[in-house]
């Protein structure tokens, strides 16, 4: 374990957020007991986490659906890893749904049986590194990066709150037969919700009427999203967690082209050949489970 890092706390080769780890649940989440109908989200940090904790609360929880319960997402489905409410995870109603950010290695050991289930949802590297540079200058428990270069470097680099982007995603595709997981691409997501939300709907084994999948899809938009305290955090980022600045929101609608193409070629080539990624660059987005050489 490294104590050195202000903002980083490396355990077991990952980098956790100092300001929120707390060592009784990092020492023993690999032994926490799952629950046969446990649901997992993984991903890499600022890969759509929020919008498929949404997403999820919307298909599953038919009050928060419905706006019969002022329940706010967080709270719905917390951070495994950082449980910033202090939950009773044992008392949460089932299905128990919690998002996460760790490696394959770190999860509990009982997501291998197979029937608790992961939705593993991926993003453009691009466009992960954007949105963490203006995260990451908005939020007062994480590094900030005067330019993008720097933050940059220490995305290809690994040090950073979520340790290396292709680890993260090659660890979770390389051990996929030992999970009932379902990879799902952001960029699809954003291209077609409802088809996205329908095959959430088959994996999950969760029948929703044409009527609830609808409004599955209006809520699940961003506009919407912004506008629902439920969803949109920016009252725990502000009040709980601190920002630099009042200038920033914490829900951006990132993953435009203008954004996606501030980064020259070189850098992309750089993050697949130097890290043996089989990566295609096409339309602005990189598709990577997809194009993995069959094992």
């Amino acid at each position: 374990m490294d104590n050195k890092d202000e903002y980083i706390f490396k355990f077991k080769g990952y980098n956790f957020l100092r300001a929120l780890v707390n060592m009784e649940i990092v020492k023993n989440m690999e032994d926490y007991e799952i629950q046969d109908d446990d649901i997992f989200i993984v991903t890499y940090p600022k890969s759509g986490t929020i919008w498929t904790q949404q997403i999820l609360c919307l298909i599953c929880f038919e009050s928060h659906r419905n706006g019969t319960e002022n329940i706010a997402t967080i709270d719905r489905v917390p951070s495994f890893e950082y449980n910033l409410h202090k939950l009773d995870y044992a008392k949460m109603p089932s299905p128990r749904i919690f998002s996460s950010h760790l490696p394959y290695y770190l999860v509990p050991k009982g997501l291998k049986d197979k029937k608790a289930k992961i939705i593993y949802v991926y993003r453009n590297p691009k466009d992960v590194l954007i949105s963490l540079f203006h995260f990451s200058n908005l939020m007062v428990v994480l590094k900030a990066s005067d330019t993008l270069e720097n933050l940059m470097q220490r995305f290809l680099n690994g040090n950073l709150v979520g340790s290396l982007w292709f680890d993260h995603i090659r660890g979770w595709y390389e051990h996929r037969h030992d999970f009932n997981i379902m990879f799902m691409s952001f960029e699809d997501m954003k291209k077609d919700l409802r088809s996205s939300v329908l095959k959430i709907c088959s994996f999950l084994e969760k029948e929703l009427s044409e009527e609830d999948v609808d409004a599955v899809v209006r809520q699940a938009t961003f506009q919407k999203m912004k506008a629902d305290p439920r969803a949109n955090y920016e009252h725990i980022i502000k009040d709980e967690l601190g920002t630099r600045n009042n200038t920033g929101t914490f829900l951006r609608k990132g993953g435009g082209p203008s954004e996606g193409y501030l980064l020259s070629l070189n850098f992309m080539e750089k993050c697949y050949i130097e890290n043996n990624l089989i990566l295609s660059f096409t339309e602005g987005t990189y598709k990577v489970l997809d194009e993995f050489q069959s094992s």
